[in-house]
Order: structure tokens, then C-alpha cells, then sequence
């Protein structure tokens, strides 16, 4: 897993530094309070990647570091909610303080990826949808890890108008479902 994250988000630094955003639209939320936004969040559905192949139940955790960082802590399991658990440790920031729906988010020494937070309930933090400047990628997070159709259906709606195929998303089966 520490393997494919380290390639995954090498890859996607490159991808992002050379790549155009092709037909999306990835204006970001403007005012997003990263206090409420640490924490838990449940992947409810995602592009298929190389890094996340085969894993479900997965969480993403973020707390803020002493030095103004962020860690995000990614975890998961490998084939079904009772397979072997998987984690990847890495760090976010903040680049512009101007825009902070646009964060950077490394997993690997210097090397950081696009984060970019397209849709959010910024009444109560309970869904976002996730992007980058890539095409390429994708997540629908969601607080609990069900999320409700009507959000869930929300945000499809936001992907596509943006320009994503939303047929590429996957369902991740988290508890409960």
C-alpha cells in the first residue's frame, strides 16, 4: 500500500504540474473552515485508482499538526470490510491562504497532489466532493458512512455538470451498507 501511495502521488504531482483540466470545472468552495472540515470522512464513491484497488470501508482522517499542517491519515480494508487493514500516513497544506478549497496533499517527501474541495456542505460539514486539476480523479465523501440519496444524488449532479463521467464513479461498501 506505502508503495502504490508513494507512485500514486508522484504520479499524480507530475500529472497535475503538466496536465490542462481537459473539460472540467474545478472551481473550489471559497471559504471552507479547515477546523470543521478535520476529522472523519467515509469514501462513499470514487474513480478507479491504482492506490485504493481493491480496498473498502475506506476513511480519510484529518488532524492538524503542530506545525499548521495537516496530517491525513488514509485507511482501509483489502477485499471486505473483515480484510487486512490497511493505512497511508501522509501530510496537507493550505498554499494560499486566499483560496482554501485548494489544498496539497503529499504522501511521499516532497511531492504533492492537487486537493481540491469542488462541492461541500458548508452548513454542516457532512459531504464534499473531491477533486483535482486532474480528470483523472474523483471521491464523494460523506461524514457517516452511508450517505444520504439525495446528497449522494446532489453531488452526481455537480460531477457532471462540471464535466466528469460520473459512470467511471465506483460505490465503496463501507459498515452497514
Amino acid at each position: 500500500m506505502l508503495k502504490n501511495c508513494l507512485l500514486f502521488t508522484a504520479v499524480l504531482a507530475l500529472l497535475s504540474a503538466c496536465s490542462s483540466t481537459g473539460n472540467i470545472d474545478t472551481r473550489t468552495v471559497q471559504n471552507v473552515d479547515i477546523d470543521r472540515y478535520l476529522g472523519t470522512w467515509y469514501e462513499i464513491a470514487r474513480y478507479p485508482n491504482s492506490f485504493e484497488k481493491g480496498l473498502v470501508g475506506v476513511t480519510a482522517n484529518y488532524q492538524l499538526r503542530e506545525d499548521g499542517k495537516i496530517q491525513v491519515v488514509n485507511s482501509g480494508r483489502k477485499s471486505s470490510l473483515n480484510g487486512e487493514y490497511k493505512t497511508a500516513t501522509g501530510r496537507a497544506k493550505i498554499p494560499n491562504p486566499q483560496e482554501t478549497g485548494k489544498l496539497k496533499v503529499s504522501f511521499f517527501w516532497i511531492f504533492y497532489a492537487d486537493y481540491y474541495i469542488l462541492e461541500l456542505d458548508t452548513m454542516n460539514y457532512n459531504y464534499a466532493l473531491i477533486g483535482s486539476s486532474s480528470p483523472d480523479y474523483l471521491w464523494i465523501l460523506s461524514r457517516s458512512p452511508q450517505m444520504n440519496p439525495q446528497s449522494y444524488q446532489m453531488l452526481i449532479d455537480s460531477a457532471r455538470k462540471r464535466g466528469y463521467d460520473v459512470n467511471k464513479l465506483e460505490k465503496v461498501l463501507q459498515p452497514g451498507l
